[in-house]
């Protein structure tokens, strides 16, 4: 792929959009079709069982083992349904990838993809005017059973619940996949008259990227060309600028290691020309073995097993977790908030900055290798309506300077301390 990779924007109806992305990179072509949703407690558990019920069956192919046939018959296309959270927005995606027409004799089999990908999102399979009651049933434990295990992956839940009780009484704080709570009253009525909801209100985007031809562009503005007239708009996020109070939040649970997470405040929203800055501090901080949170806390101190910064783009939160002894906690707070404190004093190489830079660069770069990533790029650039190439993004970091740096660095606030423990092994 060279930089400079665009999404050509065609309008197609009422709040919907088709993307397209032409590269012959691939020997595959991939059609995504994005909901957006505002993220609400009310929706958000509805939004989580859609997809699972939705790819069971169609009017056309009842069953999953129905869809998985069509798809092998297909020269093995492959299908993806999943939900995400976008800092406050709720997005529910439909994917199809299959492999590229030069590749197969039958040019005509990519209309048979996209008619299946449509057949799943617009006609799915009904019983007595609504989704089937087996189907729902059955999904709704799965979704269960997936909110429950989330405490398996304990680093991932630990920053869960850092910005749930971080967030707590905005938006951001709900968990993707809904809640076990709302699923009682869920059933297959209440689950498809929300569905016709999304269908006629959600803005949907459509990406293709791929090779193309003026054929597929038509059919592809056929399939999605609907009736609407309430589209919804989705507010941006709320942005915070300095913490209020400080959190400090201690789970008990049955583990050997602790895991720490500190919430951070940046009040810098992703427009801002200081954003950059922060990135790279982020980086400079916890991004990778040569981070001052890598060299201190983890080798000089041996404190921790891993320690990394993150910024959380959409909400411009930023968070550091490790996993430490418990013995470790205060005295890794401290380091932290040292090391911090050194970048905020411009304590930091030119050196520093390149490497973070080339870190960064090479991350957004690397979206090039990958179908999927470049539909989740462009997608994400309309989330934040960004209208840079990729050049001009490379551009603005290579533009940031040790000032912005410490600039950036000087806006954080420490919202919230989360911590997760075992009291039975400590000496408390």
């Amino acid at each position: 792929m060279e930089l400079s990779l665009k999404s050509e924007k065609i309008q197609i109806g009422n709040g919907i959009n088709l993307n397209l992305v032409k590269t012959d990179k691939f020997k595959s072509n991939l059609l995504s079709f994005y909901f957006l949703r505002p993220l609400t407690k009310e929706e958000a558990t509805k939004n989580a069982l859609l997809p699972l019920v939705l790819k069971r069956g169609t009017d056309e192919y009842k069953t999953n083992l129905e869809i998985q046939k069509k798809l092998e018959e297909n020269y093995g296309a492959n299908l993806s349904l999943a939900i995400n959270k976008r800092g406050e927005k709720h997005v529910l995606r439909f994917t199809v990838e299959t492999v590229s027409g030069e590749y197969v004799s039958n040019k005509e089999y990519i209309y048979d993809v996209f008619n299946l990908l449509k057949s799943i999102i617009f006609n799915p399979l009904l019983e007595e005017g609504y989704f089937k009651k087996s189907y729902v049933d059955q999904e709704k434990e799965n979704l269960k059973r997936k909110i429950e295990s989330r405490i398996n992956d304990k680093r991932s839940y630990a920053i869960d619940r850092c910005i749930e009780e971080m967030c707590k009484n905005e938006r951001y704080s709900i968990y993707s996949l809904g809640n076990i709570e709302d699923l009682p009253k869920i059933d297959e009525k209440v689950l498809y008259n929300h569905y016709k909801d999304l269908i006629k209100t959600s803005p949907i985007e459509i990406f293709y990227v791929g090779h193309y031809d003026d054929n597929m562009v038509e059919y592809m503005k056929e399939m999605a060309k609907i009736e609407r007239k309430n589209i919804i708009s989705i507010p941006r996020e709320q942005i915070i600028r300095g913490a209020k109070t400080k959190n400090m939040v201690y789970e008990d649970l049955n583990v050997n290691q602790g895991k720490l997470v500190l919430g951070y405040r940046t009040g810098i929203p992703y427009e801002d020309k200081l954003y950059n800055g922060l990135l790279i501090g982020s980086d400079i901080l916890g991004g990778g073995p040569n981070s001052k949170l890598f060299k201190n806390v983890r080798e000089k101190e041996s404190l921790a097993y891993y320690v990394s910064s993150t910024v959380f783009k959409y909400k411009s939160i930023m968070l550091i977790d490790g996993g430490i002894e418990f013995e470790n906690f205060e005295k890794t707070i401290d380091i932290i908030k040292e090391q911090i404190e050194e970048i905020r004093r411009g304590n930091f190489t030119m050196n520093d900055i390149e490497i973070s830079k080339e870190s960064l660069k090479s991350s957004t770069m690397s979206i090039k290798d990958s179908i999927f990533l470049i539909s989740e790029y462009f997608f994400s650039q309309i989330l934040s309506n960004d209208n840079r190439s990729l050049e001009e993004v490379l551009e603005d970091i290579d533009r940031v300077t040790k000032e912005d740096v410490v600039e950036a660095m000087s806006r954080l606030t420490l919202d919230t301390i989360y911590f997760m423990r075992n009291t039975k092994v400590m000496n408390i």
